[in-house]
C-alpha cells in the first residue's frame, strides 16, 4: 500500500491493506479523505509493488524479488513427482516462501498440507484455505496455545513437543478450545537444536500424549538440518542413515507398549531422497527446493557435481546505484534486501563480477574481469545466500517469464514472529 499525505487531507492510496486499530479491512484507491478521517488510526503499510503486470525485467523497481515461474514450476512437478514415485506425503514448509499463492500450488500437486513454523504463519496458511497445517516447533506459553487450539476448529493442526509440561499445556488449551490437535514428538537426531533423545525417552513422552486429553499421539518428527547442508554425498547419506536407524529403533518401543505411530516427518531439500528411501520416513518436508540458493547450490551429488534436480528460481534485482571506480560499482541490494548468514550473494550472468561486502542499503561489487561495461541502472541478478530468510525481507513476489512480468503474488505470512 502506499499513501501519500498533504495538509490536512490524504490525497491517494493505492490498492493495499490497512490495519485500523486492529481490524483488518481492505482499501481500494481513495482520493481526498478528510484527515480526521485518519486520526488515532495506525496503518500497517506494505512495501510498494515494485511492478505492474506486463513490464520488463529493466522496468521493475529495485531491489525487488524476482521467481523464474519456469524454473520454479519445474521444481514444483519435481519434487511433486519424486514424493508420488516414493510413496511418500509430501508436505511442504511454508517458511521458505510464507505464501498461501504457493501453499495451494503444491496441494493442487498432491501435497497433503503444509508445515509453518510459527503460529501466526499458520493463521495466514488457515485464513487463506489451508486444510492441514503441521507447527513443526514447540508453541509455548497461554496466548500462542490459545490461538494454536483455536486454528483447530477450521483446519487439522498439529504441533511438536520435547517436554512433558508443554504437553499438558497443550491438553489444557485444546480441551478449553473443545478441539483435538495432533501432536508429533521431535527427536533430537543429532541436529542438536530441539527435540527429545531417541528411544525411551520418546517413548515415554508418547505415552504421556496418549493419556492426555484433547490430544491425538500422530507421530515424529525428526529433522537433521545439518546434514542438509553437508557437502558430500556420502556424508548426507550417512547422517541420515544414522537416523533412520535411531528412529527405527524408537518406532519399536513406542509399538511395543501399544501405540501406533502414523507420521514419522522430516527430511529437506539437501537430504529428501535418502529419507524417501528410508522405509522409516513416510512425509518430506522440503521446503527450499521451490527456490533453491546459493547454499544448496554448493552441495554435490553422487558423481561430485552440484545437484542439478531442481533449477534456481529466486532472484533478488538489483540496480547499479554508483560507478566509483574501474574495478568497483555499487547496488541497491544490502543487508536490508538480502539475508547473508549462509554466505554472500552470487552474481549471475556476469563473469567476474563479485558481490563483495552488503551494508544496510548497499552492496559493493568487484569487477575482476568482465567484457561488459556497466552504467548506472544497470540491473542485476543475484541469487542470495539463504532463500527463506531473503524471502522475508519482502512483500512481494515478482513472477516473471520469457522477461516480462507475469503476475504479482503477495508474501501474505512475511514477517509473522508470534
Amino acid at each position: 500500500m502506499r499513501f501519500t499525505m498533504a495538509i490536512g487531507n490524504v490525497t491517494e492510496c493505492a490498492i493495499g491493506r490497512w490495519n485500523l486499530i486492529g481490524n483488518v479491512t481492505e482499501a481500494v484507491h481513495c482520493r481526498k479523505l478528510p484527515a480526521a478521517f485518519f486520526q488515532g488510526a495506525v496503518f500497517a503499510v506494505s512495501q510498494r509493488q515494485p511492478a505492474e503486470i506486463g513490464d520488463t525485467i529493466e522496468n521493475i523497481d529495485t531491489p525487488a524479488l524476482i521467481v523464474d515461474l519456469d524454473a520454479f514450476e519445474h521444481n514444483l512437478d519435481k519434487m511433486a513427482a519424486i514424493a508420488a514415485a516414493a510413496g511418500v506425503r509430501l508436505r511442504p514448509h511454508a517458511k521458505t516462501h510464507k505464501s498461501p499463492t504457493i501453499a495451494h500450488m503444491q496441494i493442487r500437486r498432491g501435497a497433503v498440507g503444509v508445515c509453518c513454523q510459527k503460529v501466526s504463519e499458520a493463521e495466514v496458511m488457515v485464513l487463506n484455505g489451508v486444510a492441514d497445517v503441521l507447527v513443526s516447533n514447540q508453541i509455548v506459553g497461554a496466548r500462542k496455545l490459545r490461538r494454536l487450539a483455536a486454528l483447530a476448529r477450521r483446519a487439522r493442526i498439529g504441533v511438536c513437543v520435547d517436554n512433558a509440561a508443554n504437553v499438558a499445556d497443550l491438553g489444557a488449551a485444546a480441551t478449553e478450545a473443545g478441539v483435538k490437535l495432533d501432536v508429533l514428538i521431535e527427536v533430537n537426531v543429532m541436529q542438536a537444536r530441539c527435540g527429545v533423545a531417541p528411544g525411551s525417552a520418546t517413548a515415554e513422552l508418547a505415552a504421556v500424549i496418549g493419556r492426555t486429553a484433547g490430544l491425538h499421539f500422530r507421530g515424529l518428527h525428526a529433522y537433521h538440518g545439518k546434514a542438509q547442508h553437508y557437502a558430500g554425498f556420502a556424508e548426507r547419506a550417512a547422517a541420515i542413515a544414522e537416523a533412520v536407524e535411531q528412529i527405527r529403533d524408537t518406532l519399536g518401543l513406542i509399538r511395543a507398549q501399544g501405540q501406533d505411530c502414523e507420521i514419522v516427518t522430516g527430511s529437506g531439500t539437501g537430504t529428501f531422497e535418502f529419507e524417501a528411501a528410508s522405509g522409516v520416513f513416510n512425509e518430506l518436508q522440503v521446503g527450499s527446493y521451490v527456490f533453491m540458493d546459493a547454499s544448496y547450490g554448493r552441495i554435490l551429488d553422487r558423481g561430485g557435481a552440484p545437484i542439478d534436480v531442481f533449477e534456481q528460481s529466486l532472484f533478488v534485482l538489483a540496480t547499479i546505484m554508483s560507478l566509483p571506480a574501474e574495478n568497483r560499482m555499487v547496488c541497491d541490494a544490502g543487508l536490508k534486501a538480502l539475508s547473508v548468514d549462509s554466505g554472500l550473494p552470487l552474481v549471475v550472468d556476469n563473469e567476474g563480477v563479485e558481490y563483495l561486502a552488503a551494508s544496510d542499503e548497499h552492496g559493493s561489487l568487484r569487477l575482476d574481469r568482465t567484457n561488459r561495461s556497466f552504467s548506472l541502472g544497470d540491473k542485476l541478478r543475484l541469487i542470495p545466500g539463504h532463500c527463506d530468510p531473503t524471502v522475508n525481507l519482502y512483500d512481494w513476489f515478482v513472477c516473471v517469464r520469457r522477461g516480462r512480468v507475469e503476475e504479482i503474488w503477495p508474501i501474505s505470512a512475511r514477517g509473522m514472529l508470534v
